[in-house]
C-alpha cells in the first residue's frame, strides 16, 4: 500500500479536502441521473460504490476522528448500504500508512530520539494502519515490541472535523442537528482520550492486569518506559488478526471457545469492573497458535456509572420488561420516555422499546446463546428497518436514551457482530448472576 508522506492538519486544509469530496459525490450523482435517463431499471449500486470510494479516499488520508466515525458507522449494517460498509471497514487495519520520515518526527518530538536510539530495530514501514495510528515492529535484543506511533496532528483536529463530519451523520441517521449534540459530545470526549496514549496506557496496564484470569484471553505487557503521550509500546504478539482466522478456520469448535472467551472478557468487564473495552471490532484482536484471543488495544474505555449501569441493564433482563409499571419507570429513568410525552406516545414507544429490547436481550436472558442463527439477526435488523420507517414514530421528537448508552450500544453490537462472525455457540448463563449482583467465579 502506498505510504503517505502528509496529512492535512490545519482547519482550513481539512475543510478542503471535505469540500471536494462533496463536489465529487455531486459528480457521481450527476452521472447516475444522467444514466438513470437512459435506463430507468439502474440501481444505485454503482452510485454507492463511487461515492464510498470518495468518501472514503478523503477520511483514509485525513485520519483522526473523521475516520474513526467512518469505522463506528461500519459496525452497523442496518445504516449504510454495503459498498460503504465494506470500504468503511478498511479503517479498522489497513488505512494508508504514514511514510518514515512523520513517524521519526514524532519520535524526536515526543521521546527526543529516533527509533533507532530507543530500539536495536525499528521497522521503517508500519505492519498495519488504522484511524488514530500506525504499529511499527522494534526489537532489543531477543525482545520484540509493537510500538503504536499516533499520527501528527490528529488531537489537534477531533473537535473540528466533528463539526465537519456532522452534517453527513444527521443525513445517514435522520435526526435533526439539535437531536444528536449530546452523542457528538459523548463521541468527543472518547476520541480525544483515544488521542491520549498516556491515559491508553495507564486504562491497558489495569484492565489486562484485572481480566488476565480469564480463560482463553492474553494481553501484551506494556512499557511505560517506551511510551509518551503519542507513542505507545507493549509486547510484540504474534497472530492473525481476528477476520483472518475466522475465514482461516474449519474447526468451529475452536470459533466457540474463542467466542466464549470474547464473551467473558466483555461480560466480567461490563458487570464487574463497570468500565469496558467499548470498541469492539475485530481489528483489535489477534489469534496465535495457541488460539488463545489476544486483546491489543484499549485506545477506547467506556466507564460506567452506577446509576446508569443499574437502570440500563435492567432494561435486558425479561422480568423488567415483563413488568409494565418496572419497564415504564426505566424507560423514563434513562430518557427514553419523557415526561412532556402525551399517552399515545408512551404507548408507541413502549410496546416498540419492549420488543427491541425483548429481542437484543436474549443472550442475556438465555442459558446458551447460538449467535451463528442469523435469522435473529435478520429480525433485529429489519426490526430496526421498521422503526426507522414508521411513520408515526418519525414524528415524534428528539433522540431517545442517554449519551451514556451510545457505547454501551456500540459495545454490545459489535460483541454481538464478532460473535456472529465466529458464528459462535456459547454459555451465557453467567451473565445472571452479574445482572442480580451476586458475581460468579471464572475458574
Amino acid at each position: 500500500m502506498k505510504e503517505q508522506v502528509k496529512i492535512p492538519t490545519s482547519k482550513i486544509q481539512r475543510a478542503a479536502s471535505f469540500a471536494g469530496t462533496g463536489a465529487k459525490i455531486g459528480g457521481n450523482y450527476l452521472k447516475y441521473y444522467i444514466k438513470k435517463a437512459v435506463n430507468p431499471d439502474l440501481t444505485r449500486d454503482e452510485l454507492n460504490e463511487d461515492n464510498a470510494g470518495d468518501v472514503y479516499e478523503t477520511l483514509s488520508k485525513l485520519k483522526g476522528s473523521a475516520l474513526k466515525v467512518a469505522q463506528m458507522l461500519s459496525m452497523d449494517k442496518n445504516i449504510l448500504p454495503s459498498a460503504y460498509q465494506n470500504k468503511f471497514q478498511m479503517a479498522q487495519y489497513s488505512a494508508p500508512p504514514l511514510s518514515y520520515p512523520l513517524v521519526l518526527k514524532t519520535f524526536q518530538k515526543e521521546l527526543s530520539k529516533s527509533p533507532l536510539e530507543v530500539f536495536d530495530s525499528f521497522s521503517k514501514s508500519a505492519m498495519n494502519a488504522a484511524s488514530i495510528g500506525q504499529v511499527h515492529k522494534a526489537s532489543i535484543g531477543n525482545k520484540e515490541y509493537a510500538v503504536k506511533v499516533q499520527y501528527p496532528g490528529i488531537a489537534d483536529s477531533v473537535s473540528s472535523d466533528l463539526k465537519l463530519v456532522k452534517p453527513l451523520a444527521v443525513r445517514l441517521l435522520n435526526l435533526k442537528g439539535t437531536d444528536i449534540d449530546k452523542y457528538f459530545k459523548e463521541v468527543e470526549i472518547k476520541l480525544l482520550e483515544e488521542t491520549d496514549y498516556q491515559l491508553e496506557l495507564k486504562r491497558s496496564i489495569e484492565i489486562s492486569e484485572a481480566c488476565k484470569s480469564i480463560k482463553g484471553v492474553k494481553f501484551p505487557k506494556y512499557y511505560p518506559e517506551f511510551s509518551s503521550g503519542r507513542i505507545l509500546t507493549m509486547d510484540w504478539m504474534e497472530g492473525v488478526p481476528l477476520t483472518v482466522f475466522i475465514n482461516q478456520c474449519d474447526d468451529q469448535s475452536i470459533k466457540d471457545k474463542i467466542g466464549q472467551a470474547i464473551w467473558d472478557f466483555y461480560i466480567y468487564q461490563i458487570f464487574e469492573l463497570r468500565k469496558v473495552h467499548a470498541d469492539p471490532h475485530p481489528g483489535n484482536f489477534i489469534i496465535g497458535d495457541d488460539q488463545q484471543l489476544g486483546v491489543i488495544d484499549f485506545g477506547c474505555v467506556k466507564e460506567i456509572e452506577p446509576a446508569f449501569h443499574e437502570a440500563y441493564f435492567k432494561l435486558l433482563d425479561q422480568s423488567t420488561i415483563s413488568d409494565e409499571v418496572v419497564f415504564s419507570k426505566s424507560l423514563y429513568a434513562l430518557d427514553f420516555l419523557l415526561k412532556e410525552d402525551d399517552a399515545k406516545t408512551v404507548g408507541l414507544l413502549r410496546s416498540n422499546f419492549a420488543e427491541m429490547l425483548s429481542l437484543l436481550g436474549k443472550p442475556f436472558n438465555s442459558v446458551r446463546f447460538d449467535f451463528s442463527d442469523d435469522a435473529y439477526f435478520k429480525k433485529i435488523y429489519e426490526l430496526g428497518e421498521s422503526f426507522s420507517s414508521n411513520p408515526e414514530l418519525k414524528h415524534i421528537n428528539g433522540a431517545r436514551g442517554p449519551q451514556d448508552a451510545l457505547y454501551i450500544n456500540r459495545t454490545c453490537f459489535g460483541l454481538y457482530s464478532i460473535l456472529n462472525l465466529l458464528k459462535a455457540r456459547i454459555n451465557t448463563e453467567g451473565v445472571k448472576p452479574y445482572m442480580m449482583g451476586q458475581g460468579f467465579s471464572m475458574a
